[in-house]
Order: structure tokens, then sequence, then C-alpha cells
């Protein structure tokens, strides 16, 4: 029975220190700057002349 309480407490603190570990990794992490997906495609879209808007790739020389 000694082997397992043993077992038992060392367990728990493991645990605890786990938990530990992720809170503190939470509370102390900073955000990152997020590049939306649609940002680039939009400024290449509004970079394009918009006679080549509706044209294909080989008529138009810039595309």
């Amino acid at each position: 029975m000694k082997f397992e309480s043993m077992i038992l407490a060392s367990l728990f603190v493991a645990c605890f220190a786990l938990c530990t570990l992720v809170m503190g990794a939470m509370l102390t992490a900073s955000p990152r700057a997020v590049a939306l997906a649609g940002a680039q495609h939009s400024a290449i879209q509004s970079a394009t002349p918009p006679g080549c808007a509706a044209r294909s790739a080989t008529t138009c020389p810039e595309a």
C-alpha cells in the first residue's frame, strides 16, 4: 500500500507541475501579428490597371 501511495503522490506532483507550466505559458504569451489571407490579394488587384482586370493573361502584358 505504501508503494501505491508514493506513486499517487508523485503523479499528483507531476500533474500539478505540468498544469503550472502550461498556465504560466498562457499568461505570459504575447500575441503575434496576424496576416490576413486576402490582404495581399487585394493589394495585387488594386495594383493592376483597370483595363487588364477583365482580359486574360495572354492579352494583358502586366498579368
